[in-house]
């Protein structure tokens, strides 16, 4: 179990986007390659990342890499 609680801040997300009003867009701290840390995630949004990378085409379209923007 980790201890430490540090947690990089992310640069770039990989970003679900719903094809359908009612399926919620969904993103996801990566690196600017798209690699997503799933150790790093709760289990809440490892099965929402899982889930989301299996339906791709049904109920999210391909994801995209985006920069995560400074909100100072």
């Amino acid at each position: 179990m980790r201890t430490d609680h540090h947690q990089a801040v992310a640069t770039h997300y990989l970003f679900f986007s719903g094809l359908f009003p009612a399926v919620h867009s969904l993103a996801f701290p990566c690196d600017p390659e798209g690699h997503v840390n799933m150790d790093e995630m709760s289990d809440h949004a490892r099965e929402n990342y899982l889930f989301a990378r299996t339906v791709v085409g049904c109920d999210y379209d391909v994801p995209v890499i985006v920069a995560a923007t400074d909100k100072h």
